[in-house]
């Protein structure tokens, strides 16, 4: 599927002056369409909220359908080919930036959102973050979720391999490995405990900060070349080589994400790579080890080498709304992405999602969650994902080679030199 991805961009971009935004005024009774990625947590309350915004306003039901993050990208895509786009999604921002682009969805109904100007709206929220989904002056999404990511460790794993983990834990990610050697368990070739394992496909989040703190850079400030400093790249692929299964074989792509395994504690992950809706989720599937405080957040590792201090990128889930819908549904729309998002505190103590308001930041709320701190300086040290038009299949170049070092044998250099050309060919066609 993902290799129709730039098809179905072309198809739905192509067709897009066929289409005029915002469509009549629809009178009577209207159902809303919501998707969103799946997260156990979030239903519950997000169930709740529907209830009560149903029940304040009779003639609007709000349906609400979720699937995994990994194929919601793909199912937008789809939908919006066929013009069956729903009234309200959201996704990451590297792959929703597109929608903005390309004029498929609406500017922030600044009244039905609560707010009385976009001056208003940009100064609820702490500054930057509404840069992603801003143009032309107008605002077109809101904030679910700000996230960075941080290595969650399992001190059980860790005893376990004769380590404490209090003293022994990774500051590097030479340490990474060093600490994953010591965990890793296998049946011939089959790791059966991972001490680590990186978050794939998401290569842009966590692996493009890699190569930041060797000097590198993935597109120059000006957008107009892509790949800066090859001696970092190929320094990052060889690390990657290195740990895949024709190098320590300490992880792979093959395998189960590490954070679905992490939470149920049954000796097969040390640490895993995920934000601070980790906490909750724990909570959720194991009350037990979450009450034993044998699990903890560390920062993001640095190299060895590293010229720069760069943590995690974060991304940004947004709530946007279609402007194919009409003016009434687009205003009910952004009527209840405001009520839902108006429970930032309860979003952040019950689920562990960060909306990035100034009022939530500085709240006792934030302030109290279990290692809120570990992430929040993270954060001062990470950026925005890269976001464009092309970033998807710039997401797809870095996953050809990094998995062609990782799984195939390529060797590092060759990687590089393909994805240097092609993420060039990719800017150029912009």
């Amino acid at each position: 599927m993902k290799k129709i991805i730039p098809i179905l961009l072309t198809l739905i971009f192509l067709a897009l002056p066929l289409f005029a935004a915002g469509q009549p005024e629809e009178e009577g009774s209207i159902t809303i369409t919501f998707w969103t990625h799946e997260d156990p947590n979030r239903t519950a309350l997000e169930e709740r909220y529907i209830k009560e915004f149903e029940a304040a306003n009779p003639d609007v039901t709000i349906e609400r359908v979720t699937n995994s993050s990994k194929k919601m990208p793909e199912l937008l895509l789809t939908a919006f080919a066929a013009n069956e786009g729903p009234h309200i999604f959201n996704t990451q921002i590297e792959d929703g930036y597109a929608y903005i682009a390309n004029g498929r969805v609406a500017p922030v109904n600044l009244k039905a959102a609560g707010y009385s100007s976009t001056s208003d709206l940009k100064n609820a929220y702490v500054d930057g973050v509404l840069n992603a989904v801003t143009e032309g002056g107008d605002v077109y999404g809101l904030p679910l979720e700000l996230t960075n990511w941080a290595p969650y460790v399992n001190k059980r794993v860790f005893r376990d391999a004769g380590l404490d983990p209090e003293k022994d834990y990774p500051k590097t990610w030479e340490d990474i490995v060093a600490v994953s050697e010591k965990m890793v368990l296998r049946k011939g070739d089959i790791i059966t405990r991972r001490g680590f394992d990186f978050r794939f496909p998401y290569y842009l989040v966590s692996m493009v900060p890699m190569v930041e703190q060797l000097g590198g850079k993935l597109v120059s400030d000006d957008g107009k070349t892509a790949i800066i400093n090859d001696k970092a790249w190929l320094t990052f692929l060889e690390f990657m080589a290195d740990w895949g299964p024709n190098g320590k074989n300490l992880g792979s792509p093959t395998y189960k994400n590490g954070r679905k395994l992490f939470n149920m504690d049954n000796n097969d992950m040390g640490m895993c790579l995920s934000g601070l809706y980790q906490i909750g989720r724990i909570r959720a599937d194991n009350k037990e080890f979450y009450d034993s405080g044998d699990w903890m957040v560390i920062p993001f590792p640095q190299f060895e080498n590293a010229v720069e201090d760069v943590a995690s990128a974060y991304y940004g889930h947004y709530y946007m709304v279609n402007n194919q819908k009409s003016s009434r549904e687009q205003e009910v729309a952004w009527e209840f992405i405001s009520y839902m998002l108006s429970h930032s505190e309860e979003y952040l103590s019950e689920v562990g999602l960060i909306q990035p308001t100034k009022a939530l930041m500085s709240s006792e709320t934030f302030k109290n969650i279990p290692y809120g701190d570990v992430f929040a300086n993270d954060l001062a040290k990470g950026h925005m994902v890269y976001y464009a038009e092309n970033s998807a299949k710039i997401q797809e170049l870095m996953k050809e080679a990094v998995e062609g070092v990782l799984l195939s044998g390529i060797a590092p250099e060759k990687a590089l030199a393909s994805l240097k050309v092609k993420a060039q060919e990719v800017l150029d066609q912009q």
